[in-house]
């Protein structure tokens, strides 16, 4: 579970958090860094090498966990989320730790690639049926002119119905570069993937980016953790509710990890939720779950 620290204008209007420099280090593993690998000095080795091995070792692992229908209890779909198995121990190494250092050494486009072709592999030995999946994208691949055509090629590649795959965008990704993140979007929608904007309300670009098409808004976890005890963060994410139904859009909920929150969300109309308490990650995805 990342840490976030909550800042809010002086003003009446929205004013969205900004997560912790650690937390952002989260993207493939929502609330995953609690049981994973953090050996002491883990930090200061050289990750470039690391890296690169892990590559060419194939060491990355892909773990999925539930985004559960409130309507029906149901797993609607998955999140794919990367992990690294530490070359010395064969221990799960947070995404935290290493995802950073992918993107500052411009390695984070091969990862988001290796997860995209497991997916794609993954629904395509699968069939037609069964439930979405989520891969995320960086900002480096959101912006990468190569990237939708390999998308296109992994899921013809595979026999995937592109329907069956979500590609998640954090507004990190799409402020980066808007006008690309906007072709990118669109040539997605004409694939006929969903898309879901991520971790919205992260920061202060977030109403910008709801430019974009998109099927899903994901709320931050910032605003669900402390939802029960938090009038501020109700407040928001029933704001979020009411802004996602007005654009004809579905609500996905964060890091739920107790069930007062989970009602509350049920109670305020949220249509999905993620978190511990309704499901961990797990390397294998059982797809007896609705289209």
């Amino acid at each position: 579970m990342h840490s976030c620290t909550l800042a809010y204008d002086a003003t009446p209007r929205l004013c969205l958090h900004t997560p912790e420099p650690a937390a952002r280090g989260h993207r493939y593993g929502h609330a995953l860094t609690e049981g994973l690998s953090s050996p002491a000095g883990l930090h200061r080795r050289p990750w470039l090498a690391r890296l690169r091995r892990a590559l060419d070792e194939d060491r990355f692992e892909v773990h999925y966990q539930p985004i559960v229908s409130l309507a029906d209890g149901r797993a609607a779909h998955y999140e794919a989320l990367v992990r690294l198995a530490d070359e010395r121990s064969g221990a799960l190494v947070a995404p935290g730790r290493f995802l950073p250092a992918a993107e500052r050494y411009g390695l984070i486009r091969e990862i988001d690639r290796l997860v995209l072709d497991r997916v794609a592999r993954l629904l395509g030995g699968r069939g037609r049926g069964g439930a979405r999946v989520a891969v995320n994208m960086s900002a480096l691949s959101v912006t990468d002119p190569t990237m939708l055509a390999h998308i296109e090629r992994s899921l013809r590649h595979h026999g995937v119905d592109p329907g069956r795959l979500v590609i998640e965008i954090t507004e990190t990704a799409a402020i980066h570069d808007m006008d690309r993140a906007l072709r990118f979007c669109e040539g997605l929608a004409g694939l006929g993937c969903a898309i879901a904007l991520d971790d919205f309300g992260a920061g202060f670009g977030s109403f910008q980016y709801l430019s974009l098409p998109f099927d899903y808004l994901k709320i931050d976890g910032g605003f669900i953790r402390e939802l029960p005890s938090s009038p501020t963060d109700q407040l928001v994410v029933q704001a979020l509710v009411g802004l996602a139904r007005g654009m004809g859009t579905q609500t996905i909920a964060e890091y739920v990890t107790d069930r007062a929150t989970l009602q509350l969300l049920r109670g305020y109309g949220v249509d999905y939720a993620q978190g511990f308490e309704l499901g961990r990650p797990h390397a294998r995805v059982p797809f007896a779950a609705s289209a």
